[in-house]
C-alpha cells in the first residue's frame, strides 16, 4: 500500500505565513532577497536566500534545487513504484540491497533514533496498513490484541541490517517509511547545496519543517512563531516566538488530528511499543538541532513519548525542545534547559 509524505509538521502553512510575515523586506542597500517554491515528497517548499545579486545572478539555484530533491524523492517516496525505498520494501527476507548514499543516511539515522527513543520506528507501515488509515489518515477498525501482538512482532528497526554492502531485513514483509525523517533530509540537503556557494543567510522550509542560517539583512535574527495549540478550528494565534539561530526546526503534534473511536480519542500518531494510536498528554513538541532531519524525527519521537517521559529524554540527551501538554487545569509548558537561550 502507497503512503505518500504527509506533513509531519502540522503547521506548514501557519509557520510559513509567520515567517513571511516576520522576515519582511529589506531596504535598497541591503542584500538582495531570492524567493524560490516548488513541489516535492508529496507537499510543497519554500526557501529565502539573503546574498549580493551579483553571486545570486551567477547562479541557478531553482534548477539545482528541483534536481537535488527530485533525487531524493525518487530515492524515498512510496508513491513511486521502482524508487529505492519500494524495491527495499519488495525485497525478500535476507537479501541484500546496494543502496545510495542519501538512502544510508536517512536509513542510519532513523535506525539511531529507533533505538534512541524506542517511540520513532520508520518499519511501522504494515501496522499503520493494519489500522487500515486511510487518506483522512482515521482507521476505521482497532486490530485484535492477538492480531497486534503478531504484527509488532515481525516491525521494527532491530529487523534491518545496515552494512557497508547495503541494506537487509531479517523478515518478511518488512517494509520502510520516510515520513518522520525524509522531509528533514531533503532541508539538510538543500541547505547542504546553499552553503556549498557560500550561502549563509536562508531560510528552508518542506512541509512545515525548517532550517535557518545566518540573519537577515541589517543582523537581524531569523524569528519562528510556536502556534498556540488550544485555538478554536479555523483560527491560528501565536503562542511563542523563538529565535533559533542556526538550526533545523521541527513541531509535531495531535491537538488538530485526532479521532473518537468506540467512545475513545486518539491521536494520528501510532506508539510502536504497543501497535496503539497514542493516548498521551502531549500536544505539540518542538525541537532545535542542527539536523532538521533529526529535529524531525525527534518531534514524532517525543510526541510519543508524552510530557513526563519526553522532558527526560531531552534532558538526558541535552535536546533543545519545548513542549506543550495538556492537563486538568489546561494547557502546561515546558522548555528544557538546552531550549530557554533562544526564547
Amino acid at each position: 500500500m502507497n503512503r505518500v509524505f504527509y506533513p509531519q509538521g502540522i503547521f506548514a502553512i501557519f509557520f510559513l505565513s509567520m515567517m513571511l510575515l516576520l522576515v519582511g523586506c529589506g531596504q535598497s542597500n541591503e542584500p538582495e532577497e531570492l524567493y524560490l517554491e516548488g513541489k516535492t515528497m508529496g507537499t510543497t517548499y519554500h526557501i529565502k536566500v539573503f546574498a549580493d545579486s551579483e553571486k545570486l545572478a551567477t547562479l541557478d539555484l531553482q534548477a539545482e534545487i528541483t534536481q537535488l530533491l527530485k533525487e531524493i524523492n525518487q530515492s524515498m517516496s512510496t508513491y513511486i513504484d521502482d524508487s529505492e525505498i519500494n524495491n527495499f520494501n519488495r525485497l525478500s527476507a535476507g537479501e541484500i540491497m546496494p543502496i545510495s548514499a542519501d538512502f544510508r543516511a536517512v536509513v542510519a539515522e532513523s535506525i539511531r533514533l529507533g533505538e534512541s527513543t524506542k517511540t520513532l520506528d520508520v518499519t511501522m507501515g504494515p501496522l499503520i496498513d493494519l489500522w487500515g488509515f486511510g487518506p483522512d489518515k482515521k482507521p476505521t477498525n482497532r486490530p485484535s490484541d492477538e492480531v497486534l501482538a503478531d504484527m509488532l512482532a515481525r516491525i521494527g528497526v532491530d529487523k534491518l541490517v545496515l552494512t557497508e554492502q547495503g541494506l537487509a531485513k531479517t523478515v518478511a514483509g518488512l517494509e520502510l517509511s520516510f515520513s518522520a525523517t525524509a522531509k528533514g533530509y531533503g532541508i539538510d540537503k538543500v541547505a547542504e547545496l546553499l552553503e556549498s556557494h557560500q550561502l549563509t543567510n536562508y531560510m528552508v522550509e518542506i512541509g512545515g519543517e525548517l532550517r535557518v542560517s545566518g540573519v537577515k539583512p541589517d543582523n537581524i535574527s531569523w524569528k519562528i512563531a510556536i502556534e498556540q495549540p488550544d485555538t478554536e478550528p479555523g483560527v491560528r494565534k501565536v503562542h511563542r516566538v523563538l529565535e533559533p539561530g542556526t538550526n533545523g526546526i521541527a513541531t509535531s503534534g495531535d491537538y488538530r488530528i485526532f479521532y473518537t473511536m468506540d467512545g475513545i480519542t486518539y491521536s494520528h500518531l501510532l506508539d510502536p511499543r504497543t501497535g496503539m494510536p497514542s493516548r498521551y498528554d502531549l500536544v505539540s513538541v518542538t525541537v532545535l538541532h542542527p539536523s532538521a532531519m533529526t529535529a524531525d524525527g525527534l518531534a514524532t519521537a517525543l510526541t510519543i513519548m508524552g510530557m513526563e517521559k519526553a522532558q527526560h529524554y531531552a534532558q538526558q540527551h541535552d535536546l533543545a525542545v519545548y513542549l506543550i501538554a495538556k492537563s486538568d487545569d489546561g494547557l502546561v509548558t515546558y522548555s528544557s534547559p538546552a531550549f530557554k537561550p533562544y526564547l
